[in-house]
C-alpha cells in the first residue's frame, strides 16, 4: 500500500526517524514540484469522476455560459 502524508517541515525529521524502526515500511521524501504534480493529477482524476456523475445523474452538471462568465 502506499500512503501520501503531509507532515509539517519542522515534525518531518522526528516522523521519518520513527518510522525508519520498522523494517516494512519505506518512507522517502518527495520535492515539492513533485507533490504540486501529484495534487494536480489527483485533482484531474476527480474531475472525472465528476463528468460521469454528471453523465448518469448523479450530480447536476452547470451551463458552460455560468462558468465562462465566472472568468
Amino acid at each position: 500500500m502506499k500512503l501520501i502524508i503531509d507532515i509539517a517541515d519542522n515534525k518531518a525529521a522526528g516522523f521519518m526517524e520513527i518510522i525508519k524502526n520498522y523494517s516494512y515500511v519505506k518512507a522517502r521524501p518527495i520535492s515539492a514540484p513533485d507533490a504540486e504534480l501529484f495534487e494536480e493529477i489527483s485533482e484531474i482524476k476527480k474531475a472525472f469522476k465528476n463528468v460521469e456523475k454528471i453523465k448518469s445523474g448523479k450530480l447536476k452538471g452547470r451551463p458552460v455560459e455560468e462558468l465562462l462568465n465566472e472568468l
